[in-house]
């Protein structure tokens, strides 16, 4: 009695009136026989409850696997007759709740857990897990369980981020709803149009802030979906679009980047590489075939037979046998065998050496100039000489890459804290060889403090002294940043910020990746709804 009531705690702790009759364990495959056993049923069309029986089958549920098998319910149910006569269903199977629902072949708890696992792997990999956990399923019933899934309805936000993520990348864009405050997704909207964007905001009044990108289009969707709402422009996006004035004003200097070439370059100091002086093998093909030889032969001669019948008995040369038969060692003969030869390389050392002290220290290049000068060889005979001179020149400085555009553009737009003592002094020099430069980076510290310090009240300032400035690519900057200027001033004052929207992009971005075949949308919006 004490197991029936374990395994009935064990299967059906989470369905009523259900009876377990037998468990049968055939191969991997393990069978429940179980009854329902409730009085009454609730008609599905009319609501009425009805206790005539019409009849009985058996119902076959896939539940979750135990012991790496496979689990099938054979659940006894019942069919009952509706007690109403206008209802249009004359009769109706009973369920069991927390067990069963209408149309299924698995149990509620199976369908519970696949539909976790469909929203957060989808279609190839999420039947890949639940075939490893002995509950096999298609990818197209994973992703039919997502597309079941009621439609969600969250609360309208009152601080909303808006934002694009692309369908397509360069061809299909849709946009993404966040709330700002809760960090989590309120909708994806089908495109980024105005319309779109308006009409859904009109249909959730009581947003009171909208995060955005300074995008025309969704400033317009938001004066006429919320004309209410304070619109917010994203630092994020301020501090990209700066970036790019900045990098554009590089680019236009690219020529001052580069250090001026001194007037006498001192001489580089000429490398002198060791000699080889490495011992004989202990190891190898040919190391051990000689040592064998030569065993061979003195454990002949110690018998007493001529180096005649030894080089016969053995196959080899009498020279070899001499030479064998002469040497009290094996390591006589191996010694200079292979060091000390003459190398095809060895014309093209002194280039080498002299290149690798002027800082050419990749084995690639060296092999690519001393070939135009007609070295015939392969470059792994460069590679094991330059390996041999970094052994024996381990300081050996290798040349600083030149400076380029990305560079300077990032040093200009981060923190001076977060410079080492090379890329300041660097940074510097390049300022002070190029004044407009310097004034682009005294612009760019300053609205950075502007930003981190919230003085937005103090933007219409820094864009008169760029307007009076002559950096063209600053004064597009501040000249777009006055056809948005409420947003500007509110984005540099207050403490909202996009930071969740473009989290949520990255998300989107790993979703999709899982999903097969071509990007649905509907399947996508309810991923992201429900897996946030």
């Amino acid at each position: 009695m004490t197991d029936d009531l374990l395994l009935q705690d064990l299967w059906f702790h989470h369905a009523d009136d259900v009876v377990l009759d037998t468990i049968a364990v055939r191969g991997e495959l393990v069978t429940v026989q179980a009854a329902a056993r409730s009085g009454r049923a609730i008609c599905p069309g009319c609501g009425t409850s009805s206790n005539r029986v019409h009849s009985r089958y058996v119902r076959r549920l896939d539940d979750s696997a135990a012991g790496w098998r496979r689990v099938i319910i054979e659940l006894q149910v019942r069919r009952f007759r509706c007690r109403q006569e206008e209802c249009p269903q004359a009769t109706f199977v009973e369920q069991v709740p927390g067990l069963t629902f209408r149309h299924g072949r698995r149990s509620q708890g199976l369908q519970t857990a696949l539909r976790h696992v469909a929203l957060m792997l989808a279609g190839r990999a999420g039947s890949r897990l639940a075939d490893a956990f002995a509950v096999p399923v298609s990818r197209s019933t994973l992703l039919r369980l997502i597309r079941g899934l009621p439609e969600a309805s969250p609360p309208t936000p009152r601080v909303l981020g808006v934002d694009e993520f692309a369908l397509r990348k360069g061809h299909v864009y849709a946009t993404i709803l966040v709330d700002i405050e809760t960090r989590r997704p309120v909708d994806l909207l089908p495109d980024r149009r105005v319309e779109t964007v308006a009409r859904w905001l009109a249909d959730h009044p009581g947003v009171e802030v909208i995060c955005r990108d300074r995008s025309g289009t969704y400033a317009e969707a938001g004066r006429l979906g919320a004309p209410d709402a304070i619109h917010v422009a994203d630092r994020w996006h301020l501090w990209k679009n700066l970036a790019e004035a900045v990098e554009k004003t590089v680019v236009h200097h690219r020529a001052l980047l580069p250090e001026p070439p001194t007037s006498t370059p001192a001489p580089s100091p000429a490398l002198v590489l060791p000699p080889d002086t490495a011992g004989p093998r202990r190891s190898g093909r040919l190391s051990d075939r000689v040592r064998e030889q030569h065993a061979a032969v003195h454990g002949l001669l110690a018998e007493g037979i001529a180096l005649r019948v030894i080089a016969r008995r053995l196959g080899l040369a009498r020279n070899t046998v001499r030479r064998l038969a002469h040497a009290k060692d094996p390591d006589e003969l191996l010694v200079g065998r292979w060091n000390g030869r003459a190398s095809i390389l060895d014309p093209y050392k002194p280039y080498i050496d002299q290149r690798y002290a002027e800082g050419r220290t990749v084995a690639r290049r060296l092999f690519e100039e001393i070939r135009e000068r007609g070295y015939g060889g392969q470059e792994q005979i460069v590679r094991k000489y330059v390996h041999r001179l970094r052994e024996a020149f381990p300081n050996q400085a290798s040349p600083r890459r030149k400076t380029s555009v990305r560079d300077v553009t990032s040093w200009i737009t981060r923190h001076p804290d977060n410079l080492d003592e090379d890329q300041a002094q660097r940074l510097k020099d390049i300022l002070e060889r190029c004044p407009e430069l310097d004034r682009t980076a005294e612009h760019t510290r300053a609205f950075a403090e502007l930003m981190n310090n919230r003085h937005g009240h103090r933007l219409k300032a820094w864009i008169a002294r760029v307007q009076a400035d002559s950096i063209p690519a600053l004064q597009t900057f501040a000249t777009g940043l006055e056809h948005d200027l409420d947003a500007v001033v509110a984005g540099l004052s207050l403490r909202h910020s996009s930071g969740p929207v473009e989290g949520h992009n990255n998300k989107i971005k790993m979703l999709k990746r899982q999903m097969f075949g071509r990007a649905n949308f509907d399947l996508l919006r309810k991923r992201v709804l429900h897996a946030a």
